[in-house]
This record gives structure tokens, C-alpha cells and sequence, in this order.
């Protein structure tokens, strides 16, 4: 990939995937996006997440449809997420978990990884 013999860090280029696709299945991506890599498990904290039609239903009282529909585009997503994971550690993910939370607007996706030969 052009962007990693550039030199731009595995966890950037997730951070950055992350946001594309997120962008790509909901018409709005993450205004923030942090990636953390530790051993066999990645963590992406994505901040301000909300859709304009996502933030009115909160706003009116219904944040469980919110919390609904997330997980609902998580499921159909994890696939892509999971590929972006191992395309750039060239490691396989085990476990995939997902978590939104309204106010405030933050998610977590976390992914674990298949324990290194190293290890």
C-alpha cells in the first residue's frame, strides 16, 4: 500500500480506514479517530460519530433507536472493519466488538488479534 511505504503508521492508516468506511455505510464520518495497538489487541476511539437524522431522534427523546441502528450498520460493517485490521498488522483478528455511546458521542471498536508466533 502507497500510504505504508510512505511511512505513515499502522495505527494512522486504521484510524483513517476506519473513518472512510464509517463515512461510506452512514453519509458522515468520525470528526476524530484515535488507534491504539497493544500486543494481540486494537482499540479505535472514534469521537462525534452522530448523523444530523441520528443526533434529531436523540434529541426527541430516543437514543435506544440510535444505539439500535449502530449496531445494526456495526454488524453489517465488521467484515470491512476485521480487513482493515489485518491488512495492516498482517495479523488475523479473533474477536470483534463494538460499542456506541450518545452523550457523549463516542465509539469503540476492538479488535483481537491471533497471538504472534513471538509470543
Amino acid at each position: 500500500m502507497d500510504e505504508q511505504r510512505q511511512g505513515k503508521p499502522p495505527a494512522a492508516m486504521i484510524s483513517t480506514a476506519t473513518v472512510q468506511l464509517l463515512l461510506d455505510y452512514t453519509g458522515r464520518g468520525p470528526t476524530k479517530a484515535k488507534t491504539m495497538i497493544n500486543d494481540d489487541m486494537v482499540t479505535v476511539l472514534l469521537a462525534d460519530t452522530l448523523t444530523k437524522g441520528e443526533r434529531k431522534l436523540v434529541e426527541i427523546g430516543r437514543p435506544d433507536r440510535v444505539i439500535g441502528l449502530r449496531h445494526d450498520f456495526q454488524l453489517a460493517m465488521r467484515d470491512d472493519l476485521v480487513a482493515i485490521v489485518e491488512r495492516q498488522l498482517e495479523r488475523k483478528v479473533i474477536a470483534f466488538m463494538s460499542q456506541n455511546h450518545i452523550d457523549p458521542d463516542l465509539a469503540v471498536e476492538v479488535f483481537v488479534l491471533e497471538p504472534s508466533a513471538a509470543a
